[in-house]
C-alpha cells in the first residue's frame, strides 16, 4: 500500500473511530473536521512534492528520444523530443507529485549500428524504477515508471 492511500486509511480510521465513541456530539464534529483537514493536506503535499529521475538510454543509434520532462502534471505531462541524440544519452529531469517518469526513446533502422537496439533507463536516487531493451527493424525501448512519490 503507498504512502498516500497508508494516510488516507489511517485518518480514515482514526476519524471514524472517533465519531464512533463521540456519537454527534460537537468534540465528534470538530475531530472528523480535524482528520479531514489533515487528509486533504497530507494529500496536498504529496502531490506538490518534487523528486528528480535521470533517465538513461543506450545502444547504437537512436533516431529520437521523447520524455516527460516535467512541467506538466499526472493527467497530461511536459513531453520534450531530442532528435538523432548522441548514445549513451543521459538527461536529469524534475518531476512533482504522483507525475510518471517517461522515456522513449525510437530507432527506425537498428541494423545500421549493429544488433544492439535500445536500452532505456530511468533511476530515482541510485535505485533502477525501470529497465526496457529492444532490437529489430523499428525499436521502441519505452520505460514508465510509477512515480516514487506515490509508489
Amino acid at each position: 500500500m503507498n504512502r498516500i492511500s497508508r494516510s488516507i486509511a489511517a485518518a480514515l480510521f482514526a476519524g471514524g473511530l472517533v465519531l464512533g465513541l463521540g456519537a454527534c456530539s460537537d468534540v465528534a464534529d470538530e475531530a472528523a473536521k480535524q482528520v479531514e483537514d489533515e487528509v486533504v493536506e497530507e494529500v496536498d503535499k504529496q502531490l506538490n512534492e518534487e523528486y528528480q529521475v535521470t533517465y538513461e538510454v543506450t545502444g547504437a543509434k537512436a533516431d529520437s528520444i521523447e520524455f516527460n520532462a516535467g512541467g506538466g502534471d499526472a493527467a497530461d505531462p511536459k513531453l520534450e523530443t531530442v532528435k538523432n541524440p548522441t548514445l549513451p544519452w543521459k538527461k536529469t529531469v524534475t518531476l512533482r507529485g504522483i507525475e510518471a517518469p517517461t522515456v522513449l526513446p525510437v530507432a527506425l533502422d537498428v541494423s545500421e549500428g549493429g544488433s544492439d537496439g535500445l536500452t532505456c533507463k530511468i533511476v530515482y536516487k541510485g535505485k533502477t524504477l525501470a529497465e526496457e531493451s529492444d532490437a529489430g527493424v523499428v525499436s521502441a525501448a519505452g520505460c514508465v515508471a510509477v512515480s516514487p512519490i506515490a509508489g
